[in-house]
């Protein structure tokens, strides 16, 4: 169970992106951690796994981590852009445990999108993917309340191509995010 307060209190924020408030609840009171989209899970991250990329106070400052994005180590943040939009308007970024970091999210609901697909993110040094084999795919146990939940409360299906989805949000944001990012480790 997330507690929320404990929550917000890790990320010190008074206040998270009512999508993420919305899935915390649905993580605790209709499904559990893993059990509605494969290797997903949100969690409270102390920025440990940050922390191992750089310990510096404004790298750490505009980096949120949220949720576990697949069973090895890899994880979720909200990225703090430096604009003046909301946080649920912040790009999503995924850090890999073997070094890729990649946004693959304008915000908070195209992650919830992306979830959709039911598998595993891939990160690579150089790109990141979702791949789904049909063959040995075993849906989660409660993808379909997810995805009702999805239908229910923002009016999206099971996205059929996350890659797209993706590629839009890089479009976007790979560009300013490799420039933060290359402040801190010479990209």
């Amino acid at each position: 169970m997330i507690d929320i307060t404990e929550f917000k209190e890790n990320l010190g924020l008074a206040e998270i992106p009512v999508e993420l408030e919305k899935l915390i609840y649905f993580q605790n009171n209709i499904s559990s951690y893993e059990n509605y989209s494969q290797g997903f899970g949100v969690t409270i991250d102390d920025k440990l796994g940050l922390k191992s990329w750089s310990e510096d106070k404004n790298f750490l400052a505009r980096l949120f981590p949220i949720a576990q994005a697949n069973g090895s180590g890899s994880f979720y943040t909200i990225w703090n852009d430096g604009t003046d939009k909301a946080l649920n308007q912040m790009p999503i970024v995924v850090f890999g445990d073997e070094d890729g970091v990649h946004i693959v999210a304008e915000n908070i609901l195209q992650l919830l999108h992306l979830l959709t697909y039911d598998t595993e993110i891939s990160i690579e040094f150089d790109t990141v993917y979702f791949y789904r084999d049909e063959d040995d795919y075993e849906e989660s146990e409660d993808l379909h309340e997810y995805l009702k939940w999805m239908a229910g409360d923002y009016h999206l299906s099971q996205i059929e191509e996350p890659d797209e989805l993706i590629k839009t949000a890089q479009d976007k944001y790979k560009e300013p995010f490799e420039q933060w990012f290359g402040q801190y480790f010479g990209y």
